[in-house]
């Protein structure tokens, strides 16, 4: 494959790929392109029935059945059993795509006590990067222009929940999934750490309302495989032509939010997430 800024990798052995969210939307048509490429894809979902279709588009598309764990990422302990399910099936990862996620349209606060969209999006695949980071190779985060409507605190992961709004909740959690990135970058440099805006993407996000879900049908909004472009991209460029912890938007990089960037407070939002998760940071 050649790339925007030049040609791919060149990979002389069959990668795995694990693709967290890979149900539908994005996640679903990363995996669908990457098995056509010749991977071997793994799917993450929630929904076991969703799982099961999607690993069968993945078969028509490729020829090989993947591998499907089922993890509910509002649950802490699904994804230390997730982790220990991957590791135990896989002495490596060569690309670990964190792209579940959710939307959430009404204050929810999980089994964990934590406000649903900062678990789901950041805690969740913060807990799962951590727990696998010794054999994963290649990272890449599904983040958000969202990003720009959060205020994140690390002092305070739960705010959100005091005088909810969607948005800003979920802006909150995407803009912890850049500095998660950039701060992956400098805590693990054996791993290339990289995170993308898909775009604003008609998937399955927000279907718990009526208004949201006709917006999505009617709006001139990006296709699943156009979201996933960049996911694929960043999987398969020369990691020479990256920037490590970069943040990128259709296969270029692009400069977040000042504060998304900003290092110290990634380093407090690490320290604090894993006090939240339970890790030595």
């Amino acid at each position: 494959m050649t790339g925007v800024n030049g040609p791919a990798e060149d990979l002389t052995d069959r990668r795995l790929v694990v693709v967290t969210g890979a149900s539908s939307g994005i996640g679903l048509a990363a995996a669908v392109d990457l098995g056509r490429r010749g991977d071997q894809v793994v799917l993450v979902g929630r929904d076991p029935s969703r799982l099961r279709a999607a690993a069968d588009e993945v078969r028509e598309a490729s020829g090989e059945l993947p591998e499907v764990f089922r993890a509910d990422f509002a649950a802490l302990d699904d994804v230390r059993q997730l982790a220990g399910q991957l590791r135990a099936a896989y002495d490596r990862i060569d690309v670990l795509a964190q792209n579940a996620g959710a939307i959430v349209l009404q204050p929810i606060t999980t089994v964990d006590g934590f406000e649903l969209s900062i678990q789901a999006n950041h805690l969740a695949p913060f807990l799962l990067g951590n727990l696998l980071a010794d054999r994963v190779r290649r990272m890449v985060v599904t983040a958000s222009g969202a990003h720009r409507s959060g205020t994140l605190d690390p002092d305070d992961l739960n705010a959100p929940l005091r005088g909810y709004g969607p948005l800003s909740a979920y802006g909150t959690s995407k803009q912890a999934n850049i500095l998660f990135t950039a701060e992956a970058a400098r805590r693990w440099p054996a791993v290339g750490s990289y995170c993308f805006h898909p775009g604003v993407v008609r998937t399955r996000f927000g279907n718990e309302s009526r208004v949201v879900a006709l917006g999505m049908r009617l709006l001139p909004l990006r296709g699943p495989v156009k979201g996933a472009q960049t996911l694929v991209w960043l999987a398969n460029q020369d990691r020479s032509r990256l920037i490590d912890g970069g943040y990128y938007f259709d296969c270029r990089p692009r400069r977040p939010l000042p504060r998304a960037a900003d290092p110290r407070l990634a380093a407090r939002l690490w320290t604090a997430s894993a006090v939240a998760v339970g890790i030595t940071a």
